[in-house]
């Protein structure tokens, strides 16, 4: 494996306390298919530890493009916060100065970040469908999400709940990710349960999209609406714009910090 037989070197971002390998692979050094070292890198006790891996990569018309790999070692869908955290690693590595535009696996996302280099505000893909299960609403920001209110949430087996419900008949097959939203007046707590992790994790940055628009179109809101959401790993935000059908200019605004860098 890769791993074993050259030293890789990686930098360690969290965006809300979900957190994430990252690569510079511009020289195509890191083998991109080889999800098995990625598996062994983001493994918490005989790797390095993280949500997922990225690679930053060159590309002729992007500033850059984002390969996300889940724990697991499997490319993964769109990752909200590792599109934060990749924005800030660019920013790190010069690449880029306040403002972006990159390519990720669903499609070009436009990104702006302070001139301190930690807080990033990514647009989301638009969003034109909403579906129902039960109570929960079901919908794509970038990745498959369910949303489901509930009360209680600080003491709810999110584990147990959001396993059950990702490995049902419904959704065995492809996953989904699972959110369970409690309303606490000036914003909401969130709570989510990823496939690829297979457990819970500390943020979801498309998780806590999906959240907002789920609220907004439950409550009809209308207009421009801004979403303060609480997660177990910090504080985020969701700005868009909804006219009772469509959600756009949707942006996942947060912060995307450094923890550490080193070679494995």
């Amino acid at each position: 494996m890769q791993i074993e037989s050259q030293p890789l070197n990686f930098y360690k971002y969290q965006g809300a306390g979900n957190d994430f390998i990252l690569v510079d692979n511009r020289n195509a050094a890191f083998n991109s298919d080889d999800y098995e070292a990625v598996s062994r890198l983001c493994d918490r006790r005989f790797g390095i530890g993280g949500d997922g891996l990225m690679l930053l990569q060159n590309h002729t018309d992007y500033d850059f493009e984002m390969l996300y790999y889940n724990a697991d070692g499997k490319p993964g869908s769109m990752c909200g916060n590792g599109g934060r955290c990749i924005v800030a690693f660019a920013k790190h590595l010069r690449l880029i100065d306040l403002e972006t535009n990159f390519l990720a696996v669903d499609g070009p996302h436009y990104a702006k970040i302070s001139s301190e280099g930690d807080w990033v505000e990514l647009q989301m893909v638009d969003v034109n469908l909403l579906n129902r299960d039960g109570e929960a609403w079901v919908l794509n920001t970038g990745s498959p999400h369910y949303v489901l209110p509930v009360t209680g949430l600080e003491a709810y087996d999110v584990f147990s709940e959001g396993r059950a419900i990702r490995n049902n008949d419904t959704y065995r097959t492809d996953g989904i990710n699972v959110n369970f939203v409690e309303d606490l007046g000036d914003h909401l707590f969130v709570r989510t349960f990823e496939r690829g992790v297979e457990a819970e994790t500390f943020a979801c940055g498309t998780g806590v999209t999906a959240v907002a628009l789920a609220d907004a179109a439950a409550k009809n809101k209308q207009g421009h609406i801004i979403t303060p959401i609480r997660v177990l790993g910090g504080n985020l935000r969701i700005e868009f714009d909804y006219n009772g059908e469509s959600f756009t200019n949707i942006f996942l605004c947060g912060p995307a910090k450094l923890v550490f860098q080193g070679s494995i």
